[in-house]
């Protein structure tokens, strides 16, 4: 240990906070929270505590450590998790499973919105916050936080029983929703980091409540304020505590089974989905240092054409357009949805802008990794897979189970515990699959519906395109233009034409 380092481990704070590894370079290796600085970030270098290898490992690369102190242990939980996503640090779990995350889901479009807690972040227009590491911990912040901010866990009826609105658990929805929403803003921006200017602002609208003489709403802001200032005492997690790290496997494997020069940081996953050349939609998805990471997400409207190679084409043509490089960076391996003929278009695409970046494809049903042995820019390390690999033409096929003869063998085997020998890899490769076929098609499921409200409605003689914008602007959906009244639908384009869609728009 550098004395530069001593020096700061003695000078550590006794309060809750979250702490940062860093390297000799002043890379930041690791994020953790704790409860107490002080007996957390020490605990790392104490010779008499017994340690498994993925924390020797870390703790012979620590050259400096900083901490951020925070005023409770449920702001340390949440500034840990902003920090990791900021980070990215190489020795926190990056590819976990996904049962380890955790996900705060708000519907916030919703007459009354509901706070709960999911693994599987979709894209249905809620607020999804996290991921967050400690379902534990997360969920016992959120039980502190609620007397501050009140929530609702399902939907409101009048039949509820009044004990948890009497003791400030849930809203009075007879006040309306307003004000809930306002209050779920506020407890997303507090989750969010803007903790400190959250509270300015609501000591200053319990200030003007009480200048206006409106002093029940004082009471509710003061309450509030209390509330937060409550967190300070609140033990969130101190009792978990544990140390969750690990070498990224997988990613090394990977860099040696295709003769990589370097760690793949951003790996791209595309997908394409339609309905016989209708509707053709393109995911990417992006796992930055092996973890999803959803703000990289892109999605494209394709030609129509029942043309899965062409469409492919198309998609990495236009991926690596130089403006979408400098919009989204360069990516350090491309995995195609396919076999052969998807490849070959994607590095033709690829060729064709002139860049070098490795593309491979993952066959569906065999789940094997396909390689083009001229264009898929990787150097396949035969001796180090041996049996795995065979050749197929001018393609190379690695069999990352080469006991299992296909993919329902590999699912069951999977199960059974017989797992192969480059398994992290596959399970790397099998969610950025997943993933990327998930948010294809949930993009064009969207789509469809869109375009079978646009034609519900275009075989409506005398409805053209701005009656149809007034209509869905007024009901949101073809669904809801379907029960409305016909006096309601008259006031938004007359009585006669509300009859002639009435009519046409009958089940």
């Amino acid at each position: 240990m550098n004395s530069q380092l001593q020096k700061k481990l003695e000078s550590l704070p006794r309060s809750a906070g979250v702490y940062f590894h860093k390297s000799a370079s002043g890379e930041v290796i690791y994020v953790g929270k704790a409860a107490v600085l002080k007996n957390r970030v020490r605990q790392y270098f104490q010779d008499s505590r017994s340690r498994d290898n993925k924390t020797m490992a870390l703790v012979a690369e620590i050259a400096d450590v900083d901490w951020i102190e925070t005023d409770s242990e449920v702001d340390a939980l949440f500034l840990e998790s902003e920090m990791v996503k900021r980070y990215m640090p190489r020795y926190n779990i990056l590819l976990r499973d996904d049962k380890s995350q955790i996900y705060v889901r708000i519907d916030m479009k919703s007459q009354w919105p509901t706070v709960t807690f999911t693994r599987n972040p979709g894209d249905d227009g809620a607020e999804y916050i996290g991921p967050f590491y400690s379902a534990y911990a997360l969920k016992k912040a959120l039980r502190y936080l609620r007397r501050a901010f009140p929530y609702l866990t399902k939907k409101p009826k009048y039949s509820d029983s009044k004990l948890e609105q009497q003791i400030g658990l849930v809203p009075d929805v007879l006040r309306g929703n307003v004000e809930y929403k306002k209050n779920l803003r506020q407890l997303i921006s507090y989750i969010k980091g803007n903790r400190k200017s959250l509270v300015v602002e609501i000591e200053r609208e319990m200030k003007l409540a009480a200048r206006q003489q409106r002093f029940e709403d004082a009471a509710i802001l003061r309450n509030k304020v209390r509330a937060l200032s409550e967190l300070q005492r609140r033990v969130c997690f101190s009792d978990r505590e544990f140390m969750d790290i690990s070498k990224d496997r997988a990613l090394n494997d990977l860099m040696n089974i295709l003769g990589l020069e370097s760690i793949p940081i951003r790996i791209e996953g595309y997908d394409i989905s339609h309905m016989s050349g209708r509707n053709v939609v393109a995911s990417m998805v992006v796992f930055s240092n092996g973890a999803s990471d959803r703000s990289e997400y892109r999605k494209f409207k394709v030609s129509e054409k029942n043309d899965d190679t062409g469409n492919i084409y198309e998609v990495i043509l236009r991926r690596l357009s130089p403006l979408n490089l400098k919009k989204w960076g360069q990516p350090s391996l491309l995995l195609v949805d396919g076999g052969k003929g998807q490849l070959a278009a994607a590095i033709k695409a690829r060729d064709e802008r002139q860049q070098t970046v490795p593309i491979i494809s993952i066959a569906k049903r065999e789940e094997e990794i396909v390689i083009d042995t001229k264009g898929s820019g990787v150097k396949i390390d035969y001796q180090r897979l041996g049996d795995m690999v065979s050749k197929d033409g001018e393609y190379m096929v690695i069999n990352l189970h080469p006991d299992q003869r296909n993919a329902g063998s590999h699912s069951k085997n999977l199960r059974s515990g017989e797992i192969g020998r480059y398994d992290d890899v596959t399970k790397l490769f099998q969610r950025m699959r997943d993933e990327a076929h998930r948010f294809a098609i949930s993009y064009h499921t969207s789509l469809k519906r869109q375009r079978q409200t646009d034609n519900s409605l275009e075989n409506i003689p005398g409805v053209g395109p701005k009656t149809r914008q007034k209509l869905l602007k007024k009901f949101g959906s073809i669904k809801a233009i379907k029960k409305a009244e016909i006096d309601q639908l008259a006031d938004v384009v007359g009585p006669k034409k509300a009859k002639d869609i009435k009519n046409q728009l009958k089940d």
